[in-house]
């Protein structure tokens, strides 16, 4: 598939998701090197979530979809890891969480300045703002309680960790709130340097 079919088939899903909105499409951006090509739309605002992932996360995450293509010849290992959201506001970075950090039995809930996230522990584990003086956290096991059903959801969709020859696509959850497009960079480290993708 060629760049330019690929920015308009992101494009396409980013109308998708946001049928019926007067909002204009969230900004589609690729970069490449010798190793990889990827292409990204951030999911910025709580509406985009909710339409993408029948929940909107309480408002506490940006969803970015991915899409990798390895170059000819070349096997590409897929790590969470490899990918980092900064937020040109305040600085703030974050790396994906996997969804039983989202909404797993065991999942941890932060409280800052008094304020208590959600049962699920839907909610960022770092503040990242300059203005929070304190936080505390408690980690829940869980017991007793039944599976929360979002979390096959954001398994299902969530971008695989794996080695591919072939493009694969999928969603990425970053624990950052409150945040617009313009200031989002991506930030994803292959072997052959870092690629940047910035939604200005």
């Amino acid at each position: 598939m060629r760049r330019t079919q690929q920015t308009l088939l992101m494009g396409l899903v980013a109308a998708t998701i946001l049928c019926g909105s007067d909002k204009k499409p969230p900004p589609v951006r690729s970069a490449e090197n010798d190793y990889v090509e990827i292409t990204a739309t951030p999911l910025a605002d709580r509406e985009a979530v909710q339409q993408a992932l029948g929940s909107d996360l309480g408002g506490y995450y940006i969803v970015m979809d991915v899409h990798l293509v390895p170059k000819e010849g070349r096997k590409v290992a897929v790590h969470l890891d490899d990918f980092v959201l900064k937020t040109e506001k305040d600085g703030s970075r974050a790396t994906p969480f996997v969804a039983s950090q989202i909404a797993g039995r065991g999942a941890l809930v932060v409280t800052e300045e008094g304020t208590k996230l959600d049962r699920f522990g839907i909610g960022p584990v770092t503040a990242g703002k300059s203005d929070v003086t304190s936080s505390t956290a408690k980690l829940h096991s869980g017991i007793g309680e039944k599976q929360n059903p979002l979390i096959d959801v954001l398994k299902q969709k969530m971008l695989p960790e794996k080695e591919t020859e072939v493009p694969v696509s999928g969603l990425l959850y970053f624990p950052m709130e409150k945040q617009k497009s313009k200031d989002l960079e991506l930030i994803y480290t292959t072997p052959e340097g870092k690629l940047l993708l910035r939604f200005k």
